[in-house]
């Protein structure tokens, strides 16, 4: 019974990783593309905006 406890958390690590990759592929695109676009564009040129220009 050993090899079970000692396969166990490997086993459950693994299907947690792949949950989390399953669900980072499926949040990719859809009806919130757009949305999340332009929250990153509004960061960036906010952040461009702030830094002092190069002269």
């Amino acid at each position: 019974m050993d090899y079970v406890s000692a396969l166990v958390p490997p086993i459950v690590m693994a299907a947690f990783f792949i949950a989390l990759v399953v669900t980072i592929v499926k949040s990719q695109g859809g009806a919130n593309k757009a949305k999340e676009d332009a929250a990153v564009d509004a960061v960036l040129a906010r952040a461009e905006a702030a830094r002092p220009s190069q002269k």
